[in-house]
């Protein structure tokens, strides 16, 4: 059986100029692991679930995410917020 190749999906959200978080940058394979590994590199946290980016891979560069995975997002978000802080404390 093949294995399925790593998908990865990066999301930006400025809350002072967007309504809602937008896709940034997607991908499999090489480019997924590349997008993961500058994810590293900046320190930015990696929240892995396959279902998510398996709904947000539908989405576009630059498309704002569906009000209906608002809530599955801010749970992401919410993740990120507590490991940024827990980074610097």
């Amino acid at each position: 059986m093949k294995d399925k190749r790593k998908e990865a999906i990066a999301l930006s959200y400025q809350s002072d100029n967007e309504a809602a978080p937008k896709v940034v940058a997607k991908g499999e394979g090489y480019i997924a692991e590349n997008i993961m590994e500058k994810a590293k590199d900046s320190q930015v946290p990696i929240q892995e679930d396959a279902t998510l980016v398996e709904l947000l891979s539908e989405l576009n560069i630059n498309e704002q995410i569906p009000e209906e995975l608002y809530h599955v997002v801010a749970e992401v978000f919410a993740f990120i917020y507590k490991a940024d802080k827990d980074y610097k404390a």
